[in-house]
């Protein structure tokens, strides 16, 4: 599995998605597990926790920076 598409992925339906993003932010194992159709073992499902929290941090600072350039 590409861990990096598998969370391009996930942060796309994520973000697409209110009630997922809410329930990411509530229960991020069940979210993804359901999302995935799997059960991965502990290090694996909060390894991609981590990478999808750090995109979606990523993605809001960008958004962000952005729009203060739109203000110049």
């Amino acid at each position: 599995m590409d861990i990096q598409a598998k969370i391009e992925e996930l942060v796309s339906k994520i973000k697409a998605d209110p009630a997922i993003a809410a329930q990411f932010a509530q229960e991020p194992v069940k979210t993804l597990e359901g999302l995935l159709g799997i059960n991965l073992p502990d290090d694996q499902i909060h390894a991609l926790i981590n990478g999808i929290k750090a995109k979606l941090t990523l993605d809001q600072a960008g958004d962000m920076l952005g729009n203060l350039k739109k203000l110049f």
